[in-house]
């Protein structure tokens, strides 16, 4: 089978090989023919060790595609069906799952630390207990969610991690209010999918924040009023709120830095939602008395900030409806063999999201 593998953290480029297996099938799992993944940021973070994962590894957790068997105990399932995969499956039952915070359930961490994969060498992780640059990969239940048949597998990727990630930040986290005001600093993916979030629920103003000119011009397409480089930003703020600072500003880039810039272009009283997931020794500080005196909200925003199966839901209804852009994202698309220029392409900023086919 084959597939794209780090071997050591800290390394640029995967080797894609034909000797890996998928490993762990049995009660409760499910076998995956993986037939479409996008490339997620997260998954560059992990490459370089911002985000903890052991190796050797298959990285990719937004994937799609077919069922090929389920094991003993798997209901709902059947062989045939087609499904996106969810990396961060609810368990239902610990104190986040019962509280309604599905996404705060760490039951789908735990299997992070155990390998889905193996080569003649030796044992193969997924990342985040999936791995989805991959032909084949085994998971638990709970990662296969049926979609419906007209949505195209490459849709089902997306709406796995990035778009809900984007749309859930502005509407569940944040909960932007029509008429506001609202800046997203970083547009990738996720921030091109937290401007139609935005968009969608009726913010006036959507000022996009980019050092790339190509993303500028994107964000301009899928909903932003504006687009600025960082340099702009404060003129842009002076502009558009004469100074005051927008209702909302997204952070989504996972860097200290851009999360002071994203707090001090906040008004009082106003929004920080942190999107980007970023590294455990970057730390974002604020000083006691500001903390106190402007009264801004500090809301971090976990794979959109609520339970994941109804985002699923309301992001293909969004999408049937003509109210998101999807297929537009995809800017660029490759082959298994292709996936380190793709990742080069997504470091620079060159492509919004590349849809590896399988």
């Amino acid at each position: 089978m084959r597939a794209a593998v780090l071997h050591e953290i800290g390394q640029e480029k995967l080797e894609v090989l034909d000797d890996v297996e998928a490993v762990g099938f049995g009660p409760g799992k499910v076998r995956l023919r993986i037939r479409a993944t996008g490339l997620c940021h997260s998954d560059v973070s992990a490459m370089s060790g911002v985000l903890p994962q052991p190796a050797p590894f298959i990285p990719g957790h937004e994937g799609a595609g077919e069922v090929l068997d389920v094991g003993d105990g798997v209901t709902g399932l059947s062989a045939g069906d087609r499904v996106l995969v969810c990396w961060l499956p609810a368990c239902g039952a610990c104190p986040s799952c019962r509280r309604g915070q599905t996404q705060l359930c760490l039951a789908g961490f735990m299997n992070a630390g155990t390998p889905n994969f193996k080569r003649p060498g030796g044992d193969v992780f997924g990342f985040a207990g999936t791995g989805t640059f991959t032909e084949e990969v085994v998971v638990g239940a709970g990662c296969a969610v049926p979609i419906p048949d007209d949505v195209p597998f490459e849709i089902a990727a997306l709406i796995g991690c990035g778009v809900t990630t984007g749309l859930g930040a502005a509407i569940n986290t944040a909960r932007v209010e029509a008429g506001s005001s609202v800046a997203v600093i970083g547009c990738g993916g996720v921030g091109i999918s937290t401007i139609q979030g935005a968009r969608v629920q009726g913010a006036a103003q959507i000022v996009a924040v980019d050092p790339v000119a190509s993303r500028r011009e994107a964000a301009l397409r899928f909903g932003a009023t504006e687009a600025v480089s960082p340099d702009e930003f404060a003129d842009a703020k002076q502009r558009i709120t004469a100074g005051e600072g927008f209702d909302y500003v997204f952070e989504v880039v996972g860097k200290s830095a851009t999360a002071r810039t994203a707090y001090e272009n906040t008004r009082r009283g106003g929004t920080l939602c942190v999107v980007g997931a970023g590294a455990m020794d970057d730390n974002f500080q604020v000083n006691m008395f500001e903390l106190f005196f402007d009264e801004k909200r500090i809301l971090p925003s976990m794979y959109g900030g609520g339970d994941v199966l109804r985002s699923y839901e309301r992001a293909i209804a969004l999408w049937r409806a003509g109210r998101i852009d999807l297929e537009s994202m995809i800017t660029h698309r490759v082959r298994l063999e292709g996936i380190n220029d793709a990742l080069d392409q997504m470091r620079t900023g060159e492509s919004l999201r590349t849809c590896v086919e399988l």
